[in-house]
């Protein structure tokens, strides 16, 4: 079985080279535009959230030593929502060439969220990376492996990690032999339905119901 913490850093590289100058957002786009403000301060499918702050909150852990991790978590009062929207808004003014180097960061492709393992560090990294790319209409960065590796866990928790209820709903791929559930049928790619699972609202405006 593959090693879920070997897929986490080509999908934050594939990242990086996607919103690096000189790449395309959008095949349609001139060159170099990914690079510009009019990407980085696009919306991704994180609520309130732009292309930068997305970035900018999975490179947090490159950034605060665990002292000061403890000092941001203790001014958001213990609450790590707080605390991520704190330092995603911060920390999203940083020069993109910086938060384009982190992305590129050994220190981030080995970082695992605390009791969160292997599996938590790879759901963060694919989770993400899609709120960005699907947001944008490219494909996935994420290896089809580990993009296969989430939806598989994020089915298999029958929506508990995002306070879905599938109940009554039956996903199915429309891009491999997958299906999951039974009731009301939800198509879509394999990477729409790691968003959908994600909690998140695709861009046409589909959701998953929430408890």
């Amino acid at each position: 079985m593959t090693d879920l913490q070997t897929w986490v850093a080509p999908t934050y590289t594939g990242l990086a080279d996607l919103l690096a100058p000189g790449t395309t957002a959008r095949a349609q786009e001139p060159a170099g535009i990914t690079g510009s403000a009019a990407v980085w301060d696009a919306p991704s499918l994180c609520e309130k959230w732009l292309v930068r702050h997305v970035v900018a909150h999975v490179t947090m852990p490159v950034r605060l030593t665990p002292e000061r991790f403890g000092a941001e978590m203790a001014a958001a009062g213990g609450d790590f929502t707080v605390l991520s929207d704190a330092v995603a808004e911060r920390d999203a003014a940083l020069p993109a060439a910086d938060l384009l180097a982190q992305l590129r960061a050994p220190g981030l492709h080995a970082w695992q969220p605390p009791g969160g393992g292997a599996e938590g560090a790879l759901s963060h990294a694919v989770i993400h990376s899609l709120d960005v790319t699907i947001a944008l209409d490219r494909p996935p960065v994420a290896p089809d492996g580990a993009v296969d590796a989430i939806l598989g866990l994020l089915a298999g928790a029958e929506g508990g990690w995002f306070g879905l209820d599938l109940t009554g709903v039956r996903l199915e791929a429309t891009d491999a032999d997958w299906s999951w559930g039974s009731g009301t049928t939800v198509r879509a790619g394999r990477a729409e339905l790691v968003s959908l699972l994600g909690g998140r609202t695709l861009p046409d405006g589909r959701a998953l119901p929430r408890r």
